[in-house]
């Protein structure tokens, strides 16, 4: 808790970054940014320059609350007749075919000219000095890093930057990324333009035709973020937040529209009927998802019949509380036409939801030359079915997990917060906002309970959840595994206007803290 500004990230040195950003008279979107690049050198299997970028900003002088898009798009040549020629049935999910145009660093350019108060140089030299200098490696990032060993091996630039006589750095242990350092530095001297119409685009694509992969120069030169209208939906009062697709976060609105009509606080917490309920709410959110989320400039997406509160009310009636719904689901429309967040408040009450992703850990598991970038893998995202709205086409997004998120009473901003994990985090939304609004928990408690997920057919769940649960859970049909590693991470901010106080969270899931003055 703090009176002035606070910083949530998930590793203490960004967090100490942004935090000193503050301390200096910068802003909230300052803070986020030279956080945001910290921890591209510091959590590189979760986030990096190659990677991309999704932001939502607070603007206390307006009480305007904005959106930007700063992701990726497919290169010109990947056609789905390219991927089938090249003998795929489904989308790379590792390798040069997953790499789309990087997005990062147009986002944080974009996002600093329109309500940045510091250079570009000033906010990006930390995140140069941990790179050239060497950081300590976190006792989270070393474990994540010692379970990819073999996907790192599979490149030689991979290896090179990550890999030390073969094997991942252990905690404890200084980690430095010269080649990273020198590409930070051309960018924070020169711009995107560093990146997008110089040097590092020209040395990514050589690396993609030396791979055989499709990037060309013409795929970064037009590159550009989007500004865009967040979308919302109400929730026990509130109004939650999200970026619009082809981001996500309508899968989180559309589970809560689905929760709203429970009586989640009368259940016991991660009790069979809690965890039955909000599992079938994702399952049936997920399913619209899957159908409709993609790129709005080349998809016609109906926001609002999937934001519909009698949709909502449709989707809730699906819902047997005595047995699970079959996997998969089927959409309830009729027919149309490891990521890292972190949150800032500042002294004004600017906030910043920012998350910053390679997509899978390590993205495509590809360093481009001796740029130090570790290339993302949202290619991945896109399917190889003709006609499908999320299937792969030139200068096409493909569906993003990620989505920051703000909230709001009225006009008045309450909490920025995010979860990050991939196919947890729509998931991740709603629970941490169903633990804090229904079940009355604080934000840390919110963030620490006990999480689940189905997917693929089973319910995974962490290992606090009791036996007795989970045999309940299987007997109404789940299919019911303890999950193997922790679901995700998460980063809260909430406003007490009463008090003047702010109150933050940081997931024990991550290597993170929280830090005010």
């Amino acid at each position: 808790m703090s009176t002035g500004a606070m910083v949530a990230t998930s590793q203490p040195l960004a967090t100490q970054v942004g935090l000193s950003i503050l301390r200096q008279g910068g802003n909230a979107m300052d803070a986020a940014i030279a956080a945001g690049a910290t921890l591209c050198v510091t959590e590189p299997q979760s986030t990096g320059i190659g990677g991309d970028c999704f932001l939502l900003y607070h603007e206390a002088g307006s009480g305007t609350l904005h959106g930007l898009n700063g992701s990726g798009r497919a290169p010109a040549r990947a056609t789905l007749e390219e991927l089938q020629r090249r003998g795929h049935s489904t989308m790379p999910e590792h390798g040069i075919l997953s790499v789309t145009v990087p997005g990062a660093i147009d986002a944080w350019q974009t996002a600093l000219e329109r309500f940045g108060t510091m250079s570009f140089s000033d906010l990006l030299q930390p995140a140069v000095e941990y790179a050239e200098n060497g950081y300590a490696v976190a006792p989270v990032v070393a474990k994540v890093w010692q379970q990819n060993e073999s996907l790192l091996s599979s490149c030689a630039d991979t290896r090179q930057t990550f890999l030390v006589n073969g094997h991942a750095p252990r905690a404890g242990t200084r980690h430095q990324q010269p080649n990273l350092g020198n590409s930070l530095r051309q960018i924070a001297h020169h711009g995107r333009d560093a990146f997008y119409n110089g040097e590092i685009a020209a040395k990514i694509v050589r690396f993609s035709q030396a791979n055989d992969g499709l990037l060309a120069l013409e795929d970064f030169a037009v590159h550009e973020s989007d500004w865009v209208e967040p979308i919302h939906t109400d929730y026990r009062g509130l109004r939650i937040c999200e970026i619009p697709p082809n981001s996500q976060g309508i899968t989180v609105l559309m589970m809560l529209n689905i929760l709203e009509h429970t009586r989640l606080g009368e259940m016991e917490h991660l009790g069979a009927d809690h965890v039955h309920t909000v599992t079938e709410a994702f399952k049936l959110a997920v399913a619209e998802r899957n159908r409709f989320v993609s790129d709005p400039d080349l998809t016609e997406i109906p926001v609002a019949a999937m934001l519909s509160k009698d949709f909502g009310r449709d989707q809730f009636a699906r819902i047997d509380p005595a047995r699970a719904l079959d996997h998969p689901v089927p959409s309830g429309l009729p027919e149309h036409r490891n990521t890292i967040h972190l949150a800032v408040v500042d002294e004004q009450r600017n906030a910043v939801s920012f998350i910053n992703s390679l997509y899978h850990p390590w993205g495509s598991g590809m360093v481009a030359g001796d740029t130090g970038i570790m290339l993302q893998n949202r290619g991945g995202g896109f399917n190889l079915i003709e006609g499908h709205a999320n299937c792969v086409a030139p200068g096409k997004r493909p569906m993003h997990t990620i989505i920051p998120a703000m909230v709001y009473r009225g006009d008045q901003l309450l909490m920025s917060f995010g979860v990050m994990g991939g196919e947890f985090q729509a998931m991740g939304h709603s629970y941490v906002l169903s633990n804090w609004l229904d079940f009355g928990m604080d934000l840390q408690e919110a963030v620490d309970a006990a999480r689940f997920l189905p997917a693929d057919g089973v319910l995974a769940v962490e290992r606090p959840v009791a036996e007795s649960t989970r045999i309940e859970l299987a007997r109404r049909g789940h299919k019911v595994v303890e999950a193997d590693k922790p679901f995700g991470g998460g980063q809260c901010i909430y406003i007490d206007w009463e008090n003047g106080v702010l109150q933050a969270s940081s997931d024990p899931r991550k290597d993170g803290c929280a830090l005010g003055y």
